[in-house]
């Protein structure tokens, strides 16, 4: 190992290891697929050239080098979080009154968990949290009125940011339809044309969703139910009023239902809008934070069936610009 150049990204990865005990929790933390985080493993034992994992079955742990290499991951993990408060106090304080909006749904609640531990982190922040339609959430930031909004969207169709403010993608998931189970299963989506489904506004991240998809296929639905809220899409799916579209983690467990294996194109993203202050940016990382904390207890507690990226996913915002 002498002479190594080892990459500290990778020894962060032992460290999520070797506090997870799980290679598919560290990935989650990461915002990682396991299958990309074996292989950045597999890359670091060639380079250590020694083995820092014990594989045997039924367990994962780390080797005396893997736990070597994951102290010293901490201690990397250590600095970036000093330096990172050293900023914050370099480029202003992080106190005053700020203003949260989240859509109904698991956002909202999600809520519940980021003001605690901002007030532990921040006792001079004093956030405020209002619950509200993404439509009016979304005016009230474009008039400036709003200091951080979470946000469901569409990765092709990602709305614009106002000036003033940065975001960053928490969550990326893939979409699926869903029909009532006493439907027969279609084996195009053209067969679902003529059939009763149940949409969203336009300007929402299924309504966009949907468009793209009756473009693809010449979906005409005979009734076109709306259903703006979470709960009114998953009281109408369980009741048989029609075929719908969502995020795959969110199709899984819609009552009395069948998710379709039929690919749907784009993805679902949810976003967080926050202000380029360091005020924004506290709440942004706490959000984030707590994102990732709760979809790992979903997975663990078999609420969401299958993994989704969470964390340290590129927003739409910061990617270059299509064409290039």
């Amino acid at each position: 190992m002498r002479g190594m150049d080892l990459d500290p990204r990778r020894l962060l990865l032992l460290q999520a290891i070797s506090e997870t005990g799980s290679l598919a929790q560290a990935a989650r933390r990461l915002g990682h697929t396991p299958s990309a985080v074996s292989q950045q493993l597999a890359k670091l034992e060639r380079e250590t050239g020694v083995t820092l994992v014990d594989r045997t079955p039924g367990r994962l742990g780390l080797t005396e080098a893997g736990r070597i290499l994951a102290r010293a991951g901490t201690r990397i993990g250590d600095t970036l979080a000093d330096a990172e408060r050293e900023l914050t106090a370099l480029t202003g304080s992080v106190t005053g009154p700020i203003t949260i909006t989240m859509p109904p749904g698991g956002p909202a609640m999600l809520a519940a968990f980021v003001v605690p531990l901002l007030t532990e982190r921040h006792p001079e922040l004093r956030p405020t949290v209002v619950e509200m339609e993404e439509a009016e959430g979304l005016r009230m930031l474009r008039a400036g009125s709003v200091d951080v909004m979470m946000l469901k969207d569409d990765l092709d169709t990602a709305l614009p940011l106002p000036p003033g403010y940065a975001a960053r993608a928490l969550i990326q998931d893939e979409y699926r339809v869903v029909i009532p189970s006493s439907w027969e299963i279609p084996a195009t989506f053209a067969e679902l044309s003529g059939k009763p489904w149940i949409g969203a506004p336009a300007a929402t991240a299924r309504g966009r969703c949907f468009r793209r998809l009756a473009d693809l296929h010449g979906i005409v639905p005979s009734t076109m139910h709306l259903a703006v809220s979470p709960y009114t899409l998953e009281a109408m799916a369980a009741n048989g009023l029609g075929a719908a579209v969502a995020p795959w983690f969110y199709a899984d467990w819609l009552r009395d239902c069948t998710v379709l294996d039929l690919p749907v194109p784009g993805r679902f993203i949810v976003r967080v809008i926050h202000r380029t202050t360091p005020a924004g940016e506290a709440v942004g990382v706490a959000i984030a934070q707590t994102a990732l904390l709760r979809e790992e207890q979903f997975v663990d507690l078999d609420i969401h069936k299958r993994d989704i990226l969470v964390r340290r996913l590129e927003d739409p915002a910061m990617a270059e610009p299509r064409g290039r």
